[in-house]
């Protein structure tokens, strides 16, 4: 996955590694283009802070050496689903053209201003993303016109960028489907049992948020029922 090129020279690049299939699929991506990758992931107050546990399983079956986890409490003013235990996961999905609570307000735009300065601080080419925007919630901040913006941004704010040598936002996945991904982690040995995509804050998927529903509906649709929540799982079962 990683090629024969030695540690030492291989071109550095950032992965923002939220504990999802999309982050962990982006980042095998980048290690099978030659990039030596430093992980970064964020506590930002999160209720499934599950999946900070997953990020670190999977730097670490990815061989991901440097592993940073950097605290920003999104919580301490709320607004979303997934960061105010008050406001409940939305469970019947999402309705078109509507932006679903699980919104968190910045939090793309505040993660990757930290993975650039990252980036910056390290010499990295790029900053692998796993922004997704076809099977996702209709974020605003998952948009590809969103991160071409963004790149706009990267150019101008930073010394690198002024001098020529802007960090590359790369989000290798934003056109395809959650079912592609699937298939392309599983090619690039992407540990999907560790990964966590779930909403909610309980101990397994609870199957019935809006993330779990693409999730389970990709694994089983790419044949792996067996990855998907025991909920997904059950009712798969019962089909006839």
């Amino acid at each position: 996955m990683t090629g024969s090129t030695p540690a030492d020279q291989r071109p550095t690049a950032i992965a923002l590694l939220s504990g999802g299939l999309d982050s962990a699929t982006a980042a095998a991506l980048a290690l099978e283009a030659g990039y030596r990758l430093i992980a970064l992931s964020l506590d930002y107050g999160q209720r499934h802070r599950r999946e900070l546990d997953a990020a670190a399983a999977i730097a670490r079956a990815l061989k991901i050496q440097e592993h940073h986890i950097l605290e920003v409490n999104l919580a301490a003013w709320g607004g979303s689903a997934l960061t105010d235990d008050s406001i409940p996961v939305p469970t019947t999905g999402v309705v078109d053209d509507v932006i679903p609570n699980t919104y968190v307000p910045g939090r793309n735009t505040v993660f990757i201003a930290l993975g650039l300065s990252l980036a910056e601080a390290r010499g990295a080419e790029r900053l692998v993303l796993g922004v997704n925007a076809v099977d996702y919630s209709g974020y605003p901040d998952c948009r590809p016109d969103y991160l071409k913006t963004f790149q706009q941004l990267a150019r101008l704010s930073s010394k690198d960028g002024r001098e020529g040598r802007a960090t590359e936002l790369w989000a290798p996945l934003v056109h395809w489907s959650k079912s592609e991904i699937v298939q392309q982690g599983l090619r690039l040995g992407v540990p999907i049992a560790s990964t966590w995509s779930c909403y909610s804050g309980g101990d397994e998927p609870c199957g019935v948020c809006d993330s779990c529903r693409i999730r389970d509906s990709a694994l089983i649709e790419a044949g792996h029922p067996e990855l998907a929540s025991p909920w997904a799982q059950r009712q798969h079962q019962q089909q006839p």
